[in-house]
């Protein structure tokens, strides 16, 4: 989706710069609009500066850099709430967070936002400029907050949410440790059969010159590739990672893998849950802060981090932009299951939509949780079968024409 820079004038005369990622200018303008400022210039942003980079540290660490973790963002809208409570100037509580920050990224944004403020820009929108630190919900709660004059109440909602989204994330890991250390051995094992186990035993077969059977045939065909072609393969390996790595940096490629991640069959139902938790918590939030309903459904598409189901939610705006409800363009979507569905139709009705939306989070990020706890005992028959596949590969392919020998020569 192309990115727009844009400069606009709120009501109360104050200029605004950011960017915002829109199909087109006029989907940008409606964006800045929503705001409650009036577009001055929009301009496309070409996102092949990175290329045109000759700072080969710079290339580098856009490339390998990994974003700002989850828990020094939580440490940050927590610190710097109190601080904004206990009287604390912004400018000032910036950069004593920045003084403080354990990661680099986040010290020199902090340090550019505060620069910014001293130029007069608001909070949100210098946060907008560091869009690769800042979540694109945690802008805009601190946009809200400051609109409102509740800022410390958006900052400690925002910690709550990456606190919880942080929990979930370290279930998921704790549940695909074990299956990816057993995955790792399998390969590992695999690598050592065929560089060092079979051309011991083809050594041994060709100086009996005996018929071999067909499985053993295909093993040492296998090693002897291997051996022949170990460094090519490596070589293809390591570009194969560095391709694909770039592709699903692509809008394409990441549209098609985080597609392809809800249809796996065990690990996808949990995913779609944990999307539709995540959905429900932020959406509630955001309706709560006072956030416009076409601004929240921006930000909860954005904080859903799947890209598929982000074009999706995104796609809610143009039949909510006709005057359809929310209900009925969330069913045309197909993205919602029908629990989510009846509370949206409830919450419309009632006036009720945020509490609604937070019991369909606590509904499935409990399902979630219960899922994760489950995951091992649906992996492990998998691992299991993979490594009785390798060993009666190597029973079949190997231990049985020495045995075969061996009865011969007996």
């Amino acid at each position: 989706m192309p990115r727009f820079r844009y400069r606009a004038r709120t009501a109360e005369g104050q200029l605004i710069r950011g960017e915002v990622d829109a199909d087109d200018q006029r989907g940008a303008a409606n964006y800045v609009m929503n705001l409650g400022a009036t577009p001055l210039a929009l301009e496309p942003e070409n996102d092949e500066k990175v290329g045109a980079s000759t700072d080969v540290g710079e290339l580098l660490a856009r490339y390998f850099g990994r974003p700002v973790p989850l828990t020094d963002l939580i440490i940050f809208a927590r610190h710097f709430r109190s601080l904004l409570h206990a009287g604390v100037p912004v400018i000032r509580a910036l950069r004593g967070l920045a003084d403080n920050a354990q990661n680099d990224r986040l010290k020199k944004s902090l340090l550019d936002i505060a620069i910014n403020l001293e130029s007069g820009s608001a909070l949100a929108e210098s946060m907008n400029q560091h869009r690769s630190v800042f979540p694109p919900l945690f802008i805009h709660m601190v946009r809200v907050g400051e609109q409102s004059g509740q800022l410390e109440t958006a900052l400690a909602r925002m910690a709550d949410n990456l606190e919880q989204e942080r929990l979930t994330r370290e279930r998921i890991k704790s549940a695909l440790r074990y299956p990816i250390f057993v995955l790792i051995a399998i390969v590992g094992a695999f690598l050592v059969v065929n560089l060092f186990v079979i051309p011991t035993f083809a050594q041994l077969f060709e100086s009996l010159n005996t018929e071999l059977p067909f499985a053993t045939r295909i093993l040492l065909g296998m090693s002897n590739f291997m051996q022949q072609n170990g460094i090519a393969l490596l070589v293809m390996a390591v570009a194969g990672g560095f391709f694909l790595r770039s592709y699903l940096r692509t809008d394409a490629g990441r549209l098609q893998w985080d597609q392809f991640k809800l249809r796996l069959p065990i690990a996808g139902p949990v995913l779609r849950r944990a999307l539709l938790a995540r959905f429900g918590r932020t959406f509630a939030m955001a309706l709560r802060a006072g956030v416009p309903l076409l601004t929240a459904i921006d930000s909860v598409a954005e904080a859903t981090d799947n890209r598929f189901v982000s074009k999706g939610i995104k796609g809610l705006r143009a039949g909510i932009e006709r005057g359809e409800s929310l209900h009925s363009v969330c069913k045309q979507s197909g993205l919602f299951t029908p629990m989510v569905l009846q509370m949206l139709a409830v919450g419309e009705e009632t006036g009720q939509l945020a509490d609604l939306m937070d019991q369909v989070a606590a509904f499935y990020e409990s399902e979630v949780e219960a899922d994760l706890k489950r995951l091992p005992s649906y992996i492990e028959p998998i691992m299991v079968g993979f490594i009785g596949l390798l060993v009666l590969v190597l029973a079949v392919g190997i231990f049985m024409p020495v045995w075969q020998m061996s009865s011969a020569f007996g």
